[in-house]
């Protein structure tokens, strides 16, 4: 496209609400093509494979989005991460330490949930890890649609939470989904890596430098039993996210300026559509909420996550010196809890790697997020269009100017003149009316009515 229209979309796909779009329209692109009478193209397409079997990247397409693309996902989580922790809210280990807890909290819950559940009816304990995740893509563009008179502090909880879960996350994938190592892939992983951070430390620039080193280590950390995607966030976290003198933008925020939009608009969304096209059907429907593991999961998500969260930041708060941010209520922290049980992209990958080789239950479990996603994304919708209303009769309330001052009444209520000057203007709408009463023919004070 010409440069005026690339640079349009570029921005677009920034925004948190175009990239929470295209998830969204991807993800029902997908059930709606799985679900047709082309379900089998459908099939056909995600198992597709293509690529250099002597390499061991002879993938479906379904790995390729799963363990390729997404790895760029990760690598701006891993950016993200790295600015918060040096530039943000977990620089500041009292700002920091609430929406901590609260990520913790919000993945202990939704774990504990599903094993209670599955304990319980006696199914399978192996997706505990499928309801920990929230979805930052997801979370943040509702938060962004809906909530836009809430304070800016709910949307930086929200985004620390989500970078703090997305890090946990990726811990749960590196521990517990890796199979066998292949130590000889891993070293040569480990060593592409401290070439990586070399390069950068020595001022290297140069896409055509760190693009293909970043392939070598990808496909090494794929080869080595690692799940690929920690290779992204491993890179993201090198880069320097400080500004030096002189420096408009750090590494880290150009990079992530550039890549963003290739995380957004392409890499999720395509993932998505290869991952969130399962079959569904009433009966279908129905053994989501009657199978342990799927129900395990709907519940956590949307009970779990909502619990965990708004129940161990009041914890953390009452009986620690840490304290919620002055701007927000915990009405507000609990419709952000409620939101975080978006579990959606994370969520599906750690179904997948949880189930590998059930295809039946990976489906099943695939439609449990979705059904429970989208539970927590209509009930947080709810509560936080409240919450708007609230905040939006408090800042007409704040800034009303019934006396015309240039200053806001609730400022002046001390002052005898502001009163004065009301008492003026009242006077002057009440003959105003009255004029208009007699005009009108309305009765004169003694009762009679002009001839």
């Amino acid at each position: 496209m010409p440069l005026p229209e690339r640079t349009f979309v570029a921005d677009a796909l920034r925004a948190e609400t175009v990239g929470g779009v295209l998830l969204l329209v991807a993800a029902i692109a997908a059930l709606v093509w799985a679900n047709s009478p082309f379900s089998a193209a459908y099939e056909t397409a995600r198992e597709f494979h293509i690529g250099p079997a002597s390499l061991g990247l002879d993938l479906s397409l379904q790995h390729w989005a799963a363990d390729g693309l997404l790895a760029i996902f990760f690598f701006v989580a891993g950016i993200e991460l790295k600015r918060e922790l040096v530039a943000g809210e977990l620089r500041d280990p009292r700002a920091a330490a609430l929406p901590v807890v609260a990520a913790l909290c919000g993945m202990i819950a939704p774990a504990l949930v599903y094993v209670v559940v599955n304990v319980l009816g006696d199914g399978s304990l192996g997706g505990w890890a499928v309801p920990t995740a929230t979805d930052i893509a997801f979370a943040l563009a509702v938060l962004a649609v809906i909530g836009t008179s809430l304070p800016s502090a709910l949307r930086a909880f929200l985004l620390t939470l989500a970078v703090v879960d997305d890090l946990f996350a990726i811990l749960i994938i590196a521990v517990f989904f890796t199979g066998d190592l292949n130590f000889a892939a891993l070293g040569g992983a480990v060593a592409g890596l401290v070439l990586f951070w070399f390069l950068l430390r020595s001022n290297v620039r140069g896409w055509y430098v760190y693009v293909p080193l970043a392939l070598v280590i990808w496909a090494l950390m794929y080869n080595s039993g690692i799940h690929a995607t920690i290779a992204g966030v491993a890179m993201g976290l090198m880069l320097r996210c400080t500004r030096r003198e002189g420096e408009e933008h750090s590494p880290g925020e150009h990079i992530e300026h550039l890549v963003r939009p290739l995380s957004a608009g392409f890499a999720v969304p395509v993932f998505a559509l290869f991952s969130a096209g399962v079959a569904v059907s009433g009966g279908a429907l129905g053994d989501v909420f009657t199978r342990p593991e799927t129900l395990g999961v709907v519940l956590g998500l949307v009970v779990g996550k909502t619990v965990g969260i708004f129940g161990g930041t009041w914890l953390t708060a009452r009986f620690t010196r840490a304290e919620l941010n002055e701007d927000l209520a915990w009405a507000d922290l609990f419709a952000v809890a409620s939101l975080a049980g978006i579990g959606f992209t994370v969520s599906l990958l750690i179904g997948e790697l949880a189930f590998e080789g059930d295809a039946a239950l990976t489906d099943e479990v695939k439609a449990a997020v979705l059904i429970g996603s989208l539970i927590a994304a209509v009930l947080a919708s709810v509560l936080l269009k409240l919450r708007v209303r609230r905040y939006r009769d408090l800042v007409e309330a704040e800034e009303r100017d019934e006396d015309l001052s240039g200053i806001p009444d609730v400022y002046e209520v001390d002052d005898p003149e502001h009163h004065l000057r009301l008492a003026a203007i009242y006077e002057r709408k009440a003959a105003e009316h009255r004029r208009r009463a007699e005009e009108a023919g309305a009765p004169r004070g003694n009762g009679d009515r002009p001839a």
